[in-house]
């Protein structure tokens, strides 16, 4: 390999797991991709939770240390399946949530975690891995911050499919700290539904990313429970496409009610009853068990779902309100995530977060915001094009609205069995 290469490492911090990519600018080509778990993690599953630990500086010093760490052990993966040398690497770029670019730089978050919950900065910034907490130096670019919960993997999100929006198209990004943009037609409309990790399984008993061995989708079928696992290892656990579908599935099956509850064995006229039990305390529905693993879901991680759909739907119908559109005018729909598989749109609607118009006009894109991370990257304008396309967004903040606060109760339930 020459080694006249400069090659750029893309990043997207979400809160519960990073997704990295080494691109050759001068081809556009990837030329590696790596994903792994946040190391954070251990100071709380949401964002929330982050913030309030990193509040302590010796804390926020500790969560930049493992971050960095990891981020450095990931360039270095990427690399080495690239067959590149470390000198190769010439930059990296970063994308997050405000929360991630904060404590990625080792900045105070203060200003995050109370009104009016401004992020430091706003623009993109031009930093060192020195400043990352990296033992080696290199470019670094974090991406802009239009808002205190609007980061930079929105951005990036948007920015990875073109600047050529169809009016009334919607854009959803669901992880940990679920983003929502809305295009009016001259602008964006964003806010942040603070789902907590139910998306990604990561608040789940038996929650786990989206790795080798997660219940990435499951089916009943004559009172069988169908599953389907990452890389088709053995279950261990269950990521967010696998809560989705196994929550649509009991709802169809009825051992789920609408109201959220998990039925009792006994008014259960099935086989599925059989796995209706309790674990430590708590009903819960036995999707797999061996001599190694008991997955399941209960009652508790069924209401975690309600919560964070309850918050994703009526964020999106307050940027809906907000710009004049309904459900129902929408032209397309557009959808990432980090769940581990492309999330049929039919189940979305079948918990209530989609209408049945949305299941018609919906798009699935993988890795969303790392492609635009890359895309920023490999084009020669990339960087001012993305600032553009900063200023384009205005940010609709929820908390504290008391109209969210209404559009988020009318929201917990599922729908009956007839939607």
């Amino acid at each position: 390999m020459s080694s006249a290469r400069r090659l750029s490492a893309a990043f997207d911090l979400g809160t519960t797991t990073i997704a990295a990519s080494l691109v050759d600018p001068a081809t556009g080509e990837r030329l590696a991709v790596t994903a792994g778990l946040n190391p954070q993690r251990r100071w709380g599953a949401d964002v929330l939770s982050r913030l309030g630990a990193a509040a302590v500086p010796e804390t926020l010093a500790a969560m930049q240390g493992v971050l960095a760490l990891e981020m450095e052990r990931m360039a270095q993966e990427l690399l080495s399946k690239a067959g590149a040398s470390p000198g190769e690497l010439a930059g990296i770029a970063v994308a997050g949530n405000p929360a991630m670019e904060h404590i990625a730089l080792g900045l105070p978050v203060a200003s995050l975690a109370y009104p009016p919950f401004r992020p430091l900065f706003t623009e993109g910034k031009s930093a060192t891995t020195h400043d990352l907490g990296w033992s080696r130096e290199l470019p670094a670019y974090l991406l802009p911050l239009p808002g205190g919960f609007v980061g930079g993997d929105l951005l990036a999100f948007l920015f990875g499919l073109g600047l050529s929006a169809r009016p009334a198209t919607l854009y959803l990004d669901l992880g940990t700290n679920a983003e929502i943009a809305l295009f009016d037609g001259e602008r964006f409309l964003a806010t942040s539904a603070a789902a907590g990790p139910a998306f990604e399984g990561g608040n789940m008993r038996c929650g786990m990313a989206a790795l080798p061995g997660a219940i990435s989708g499951v089916g009943i079928e004559d009172d069988r429970v169908k599953l389907a696992t990452i890389a088709g290892a053995p279950a261990r656990g269950i990521c967010g496409s696998g809560v989705l579908e196994a929550v649509a599935a009991l709802l169809s099956s009825g051992v789920i009610e609408p109201t959220g509850r998990l039925r009792p064995a006994g008014s259960i006229a099935s086989n599925l009853a059989n796995r209706v039990q309790e674990v430590n305390g708590i009903p819960a529905f036995v999707l797999h068990r061996d001599a190694s693993a008991l997955v399941y879901l209960d009652q508790e991680d069924i209401r975690a779902l309600q919560l964070a759909k309850g918050a994703l739907r009526g964020g999106m119908e307050i940027l809906l309100a907000k710009a004049g559109l309904s459900l129902d005018s929408l032209s397309q729909v557009v959808l990432t995530g980090s769940f581990g598989a492309v999330l049929s749109p039919a189940v979305l609607k079948k918990v209530g977060i989609f209408s049945e118009k949305m299941v018609r006009i919906t798009g699935f894109v993988r890795e969303g915001a790392l492609a635009g991370v890359e895309r920023l990257l490999v084009e020669s304008d990339g960087r001012e094009r993305l600032e553009g396309l900063a200023q384009k967004v205005r940010v609709i903040p929820l908390s504290g609205t008391p109209l969210f606060e209404k559009l988020f109760l009318a929201n917990i339930d599922f729908p009956g069995s007839g939607a």
